[in-house]
C-alpha cells in the first residue's frame, strides 16, 4: 500500500484519530514542512485548531550532526545536561549556538505565522503530526519540547512509521504514537508515498492560512 499524496495520507491519518474530533481541548500541530499538508487535513477532519511546531536541533560545535538540545515554539530550550558535561562544552558555546538556531527558528515562525500568537496548548490535548518517521529524532526533540509547555496528553501521529520506532515513544518521552502503517521492512518515508515532493514554504502559509476557514463536516 501506497499513499497517493500527504493529503491522501492525511484523511487516512484522520480516520484513525476520529474519537479525538470535535472536542474543545484538542489541538493539532504540525512539524513543517512535510507534515502540514497531513496535519492539515486532520485538522479539518477533527473540527480542531491547526498550528505549526518549529524545531532547531543544537549541535554540538565542531559535530554538529551530535545534538545537545533543542529550541522550539513557545521559547523551550532543551539541554542534554549529561552530554554537555560529558564533553565540557562551554556555556558561552551553547550560547552561541542556541542564538544562532534561534534566529532561524524566528525567521521560519515570521514566515509561517506572522504576527500571530502560537496556539495554547497548556492542559490540553495535543496531536503532534509529521509526513512519516523513520528515526523519530525531530519528534522526539519536538515531544520533549512541547512538555514544557504543560499539555495533559501528546499524541504523536504519522501516517507511516517504523514500527520500532513508533513503540519507542512511549518508553522513550511518555507518548502515544498513533499511525496508519509500520511496514516492515521500512526503507524510508517516501517509499510509502507516491508523490512525495516537497512542500514549500507558499504551501505551508496557504494551509494555516485555511485551516481558519469554517470546518467541512465534522468527522464522524
Amino acid at each position: 500500500m501506497q499513499f497517493a499524496n500527504r493529503i491522501n495520507a492525511g484523511r487516512a491519518l484522520a480516520k484513525k484519530l476520529n474519537h479525538y474530533a470535535n472536542r474543545s481541548d484538542v489541538v493539532v500541530l504540525a512539524l513543517p514542512r512535510g507534515g502540514v499538508p497531513v496535519a492539515y487535513e486532520v485538522a479539518r477532519a477533527l473540527n480542531a485548531p491547526l498550528d505549526v511546531f518549529l524545531v532547531r536541533k543544537l549541535g554540538v560545535p565542531g559535530f554538529e550532526e551530535l545534538a545537545m538540545g533543542a529550541i522550539a515554539t513557545g521559547n523551550v530550550r532543551v539541554l542534554n545536561e549529561n552530554l554537555i558535561k560529558d564533553l565540557g562544552i562551554r556555556d558561552e558555546w551553547i550560547q552561541q549556538v542556541v542564538a544562532r538556531e534561534q534566529r532561524e527558528l524566528e525567521r521560519r515562525e515570521n514566515l509561517y505565522r506572522g504576527a500571530s500568537a502560537p496556539l495554547n496548548v497548556s492542559g490540553g490535548t495535543v496531536i503532534i503530526v509529521d509526513d512519516g518517521l523513520a528515526t523519530g529524532s525531530t519528534m522526539r526533540a519536538a515531544v520533549k519540547a512541547l512538555k514544557n509547555l504543560g499539555p495533559a496528553r501528546i499524541i504523536v501521529a504519522a501516517p507511516v512509521a517504523a514500527r520500532e520506532t513508533c513503540e519507542s515513544f512511549k518508553t522513550d518521552v511518555d507518548a502515544t504514537c498513533v499511525c496508519v502503517m509500520s511496514p516492515e521492512p521500512f526503507d524510508g518515508v517516501g517509499r510509502w508515498y507516491r508523490d512525495f515532493s516537497q512542500t514549500t514554504d507558499e504551501e505551508v502559509c496557504y494551509l494555516l492560512k485555511h485551516a481558519k476557514d469554517p470546518p467541512r463536516e465534522h468527522a464522524a
